[in-house]
């Protein structure tokens, strides 16, 4: 809350009145009382419920609708440098017909420089184009063909670096559908050709692109611990370059919306080494933003690993049942994209645990249903298994035995396919449940709980519903009830 707080704060009185009369004028009145509130009043959140007449669920709702106009509204009123020079740009074909060649020149070089500091390359080639044209007839005119032909070179470059970027973290993802290790020859190998495209240039976009990946293999592909080789940079020292160079060039749209990519990076960074004060602070900068961070910078991250990373902190904070209920506002226009197999995969996986940690087993087993006959997951049985154990055991939850041993004759034969060492924490969770419905008084409750010690001593790679749903006593007391 506080940073809504500080940011309606932080708005001249000419933004404040105009947010307010937008919201009063399309009939969203509690949204803009609720800005009065937060700008004039030293309200605690408790008062400002009671002042409005909402329930905690709604005022969430009314809060992050109110940040999301908020920042709608700043957006259209910034003034973005990168507009005016693209202006100039698109005029240049103009200029070039109509004035006399120094005041072309002099233009083009003065263009030249904006465009070199916003990292503009494609742009560049108009301007080197020209400039080489008008010196023709000069020595110079091969200075200019040589700057043409590097930034063309580099415009290539940096589409180059974008594709391998959306690659690497789409390979990552089938890894981790597949349940494999994740220090592959494959993932190692793009990793290493990122860094030798962005390594071609000086270039503070491509450090940018190369940073988002360089920190993400280091957190979740080498396992990176303390003992970084000198020459290597630190993760700090990296954020501070990114963070520089985000707040020089803070008007360029690409920028703006990496916030939000290396916000998460953070927050897993100081998760990783279980800092978890530092943490929550980030944590807080992406939750708003988690449905943007799944639907549009997959391309830059792994971003449903946001996910397994809620519930985790949840759980740590014993607030596992309080996600049911963020849930309906964090997603409430979020979509799916049937094509996006692992988001599409996870997310649903996600939204039925929240059910399950509220007891909603039935709802549960509706997104886990829907997953399955709307998805083809014939490329990663290993999750399949999953997700059907999860549905299991929801089944098994709701003493829905017909359901139960039907769903689980399937997953017996899909892991003799798949050979039973590589699914021993499968069997084991099936003897559970199991027991869970056949046995009877304090043998199932010792039988269980020896299972799921034996469960928990696996460590999972990939997706796994060890890394979406706690076992432990309560569970326990679930199974036997």
């Amino acid at each position: 809350m506080s940073k809504l707080k500080n940011i309606i704060k932080q708005l001249t009185e000419k933004d404040f009145q105009n947010i307010y009369h937008s919201l009063m004028d399309s009939s969203a009145e509690k949204s803009g009382h609720l800005l009065k509130y937060m700008r004039e009043k030293q309200f605690s959140d408790g008062k400002i419920m009671e002042e409005l007449d909402v329930n905690p669920n709604a005022y969430y709702t009314l809060r992050s609708r109110l940040n999301q106009k908020i920042e709608e509204y700043l957006i259209l009123q910034m003034e973005n440098p990168r507009t005016d020079i693209l202006k100039k740009v698109a005029s240049i074909q103009e200029i070039f017909f109509t004035k006399k060649k120094a005041i072309i020149v002099t233009t083009l070089k003065k263009l030249e420089k904006e465009l070199i500091d916003y990292d503009l390359s494609s742009e560049l080639t108009s301007v080197y184009k020209l400039l080489k044209r008008l010196h023709i007839n000069s020595p110079d005119q091969f200075h200019y063909s040589q700057l043409y032909n590097r930034h063309i070179a580099y415009m290539l470059a940096l589409d180059k670096a974008e594709d391998l970027l959306a690659t690497y973290f789409r390979r990552f993802e089938d890894l981790f559908l597949q349940g494999k290790e994740f220090k592959s020859v494959e993932l190692t190998l793009l990793h290493n050709e990122i860094n030798n495209v962005c390594n071609l240039y000086q270039s503070h976009r491509l450090y940018v692109y190369q940073s988002a990946t360089n920190i993400f293999h280091r957190l979740f592909v080498e396992l990176d611990d303390a003992n970084v080789p000198n020459e290597k940079e630190s993760i700090e020292d990296i954020f501070d370059k990114v963070n520089n160079t985000i707040e020089t060039y803070g008007q360029d749209t690409t920028y703006y919306h990496l916030r939000t990519v290396f916000e998460f990076l953070k927050y897993e960074y100081y998760i990783h080494y279980n800092l978890y004060g530092p943490a929550e602070k980030h944590y807080n900068e992406v939750n708003d933003y988690a449905s943007v961070l799944l639907t549009n910078y997959g391309y830059y991250t792994f971003s449903p690993r946001f996910l397994f990373s809620k519930i985790e902190r949840n759980q740590r904070l014993g607030k596992l049942a309080d996600l049911y209920e963020e849930n309906k506002v964090l997603f409430t226009d979020y979509e799916n994209d049937i094509y996006d197999t692992g988001r599409y995969l996870i997310y649903l996986a996600y939204r039925a645990s929240c059910c399950f940690f509220v007891e909603k087993y039935d709802e549960a087993a509706k997104y886990l249903n829907n997953l399955l006959n709307e998805l083809s997951l014939k490329k990663f049985p290993e999750s399949q298994l999953e997700i059907k154990i999860l549905l299991a055991l929801q089944y098994c939850l709701m003493r829905d035995e017909e359901l139960f041993n039907q769903l689980i004759n399937s997953v017996q034969r899909q892991v003799r396919i798949l050979g039973k060492e590589d699914c021993e924490h499968i069997t084991l969770f099936i003897k559970m449940m199991k027991s869970s419905l056949n046995d009877k008084g304090k043998s199932r409750v010792q039988k269980i709980t020896t299972l799921m010690s034996k469960i928990n001593e696996r460590k999972s790679r990939g997706f796994s519903i060890m890394k979406m749903i706690k076992l432990d006593d309560r569970l326990v007391e679930q199974l036997c009830s």
